[in-house]
């Protein structure tokens, strides 16, 4: 198959985008594109350089010294920032709750686009991401809308906490991500929307195989 497939997954915070992205991508052959990461390194690189996160100038000024990469490894993608593995520390609770308020600037996310689709053209990918399906890749082949439930998304997130060792406190995690998706979803600037083209896909009680097997069957019926 010559033609360049585009599968865009898009969804609230813990939904299990990136992990369905990965599985789906490695299965396939395709490249995987972690849009929420590179936000996140770009976060990072704010609170080591001490940038002031109000500064939206301040924060594309830093954005264009900054070399955002991925890497196919043996446990899993990694994140360089600047070429150095930033894998683990864009992970940090720090980075979490400051994400949403880098990302929702227009020329920062107008940036990140520009970098996004030259990954996009390179060859058949799966991106996941907040707008990949409304504005990154408007006409991909397979537009996936991922939701779950507050609480459940709240367990996953504290269990894969609790397994890179980061302390977390359940209570506050359920309320992190009820405020992110109200955040996520309201801002100015390329919100979180479902795409009228995507399809609705609840994880909810789900295992991630489970998911990865229901887009599959779609992917098939469509090429």
């Amino acid at each position: 198959m010559n033609k360049k497939i585009q599968i865009a997954i898009d969804g609230p915070a813990s939904a299990g985008k990136s992990t369905v992205a990965k599985i789906l991508a490695k299965k396939n052959g395709y490249i995987y594109c972690d849009t929420g990461a590179m936000y996140r390194a770009l976060t990072l690189a704010a609170i080591n350089n001490k940038i002031d996160m109000d500064s939206e100038e301040a924060l594309m000024s830093l954005l264009s010294q900054l070399s955002i990469s991925f890497t196919q490894e043996k446990d899993g993608q990694h994140v360089h920032l600047n070429e150095k593995d930033v894998t683990n520390e864009i992970r940090s609770n720090d980075v979490t709750n400051s994400v949403s308020k880098v990302s929702a600037y227009k020329t920062i996310r107008e940036e990140m686009v520009i970098r996004q689709q030259k990954f996009a053209d390179s060859s058949s990918i799966v991106m996941d991401g907040r707008d990949i399906g409304t504005v990154v890749l408007p006409n991909a082949d397979l537009k996936i809308f991922l939701v779950a439930s507050v609480t459940e998304r709240a367990e996953r997130r504290y269990k894969e906490n609790l397994s890179k060792g980061i302390e977390s406190d359940f209570e506050k995690l359920k309320q992190e991500i009820a405020d992110r998706d109200h955040y996520d979803s309201t801002r100015k600037n390329s919100p979180l929307v479902q795409a009228e083209d995507a399809i609705l896909v609840d994880t909810s009680g789900l295992t991630i195989d489970e998911v990865v097997e229901k887009i599959e069957k779609l992917m098939k019926t469509l090429f």
